[in-house]
């Protein structure tokens, strides 16, 4: 989420939650709704408490995954390069081809697939040069103890990389359920609601405020960062960026041109087909 938002949404909660406190206050009578404030105080604190714990299991499962995502990139880009150099022992009449449609493979992931994740709508497709590499190699012909072996290696870590992109993707959709988000709403709206209760007209109206503002602050932001873990490709801080993908590609224009290699990849700069 963009930190501007993200503030903008706390600042409009909290401006919500003091005034919402301060309008009860005027009809609350002195010392507050409750007749017994310690009682009151024991309640609110299971109730803070229940959200506390299960808003940290979530927290949890969605740092995870977004921990699961970064690794997956990371990974596919190493396997990418990797995949570059076993490309240069198979047979001369498919290894320039898969060595240029990896290069297209990494630049559809960077300017093509990331897009898409941070919209979510990523995974629902394969990379069109995952079909192209998988054409290519299939046309070869490993006949030497070196050939041969690099096919083998090539198919393994073929795997490895469709593995990797398998983790990048999962958390694209975001993978805390609808019913886990309800059950976090519907508890941060029962502790708002209680604490109204706590509303005194004796009281100073800035400490009603604070008691307010600050408990529903930390309660936003804590919505807010679990949001943020279970959309890690949104635009906004510490959001997943393909830099593990662009110095892949910055090393295979290294490699390509420390072989002399001069041969232009079968796509244009954004991975799309020439």
């Amino acid at each position: 989420m963009n930190l501007a938002l993200g503030i903008l949404v706390v600042l409009l909660a909290v401006i919500v939650a003091v005034a919402a406190i301060l309008l009860v206050r005027r009809g609350a009578p002195e010392g507050g709704y409750f007749a017994d404030g310690d009682r009151a105080a024991g309640v609110f604190g299971v109730l803070a408490t229940g959200f506390a714990i299960f808003a940290g299991f979530v927290i949890f499962l969605a740092f995870t995954s977004y921990d699961q995502s970064r690794s997956g990139a990371e990974a596919e880009a190493l396997v990418v390069v990797q995949q570059w150099e076993t490309a240069q022992f198979l047979p001369e009449a498919v290894s320039d081809r898969l060595s240029g449609e990896l290069v297209c493979y990494a630049r559809t992931v960077v300017h093509q697939e990331w897009p898409q994740m941070e919209e979510g709508a990523a995974g629902t497709t394969l990379n069109p040069w995952s079909v192209a590499l998988f054409r290519t190699l299939r046309e070869a012909s490993p006949t030497t103890p070196v050939e041969q072996s690099n096919y083998d290696k090539w198919l393994d870590q073929t795997s490895d990389r469709e593995e990797a992109r398998r983790d990048r993707i999962h958390g694209a959709a975001g993978i805390i359920p609808t019913s886990i988000w309800l059950v976090l709403f519907l508890t941060a709206t029962v502790i708002f609601a209680f604490m109204l209760f706590f509303a005194d007209s004796g009281e100073r109206a800035v400490s009603q405020g604070m008691l307010v503002g600050s408990a529903t602050a930390v309660v936003v932001t804590t919505l807010l960062a679990i949001y943020a873990l279970d959309n890690p490709y949104r635009p906004g801080p510490g959001s997943l960026q393909p830099k593990a993908m662009e110095r892949s590609l910055v090393l295979l224009d290294e490699a390509r041109a420390a072989l002399n290699d001069t041969s232009s990849p079968p796509c244009d700069d954004s991975g799309m087909e020439r």
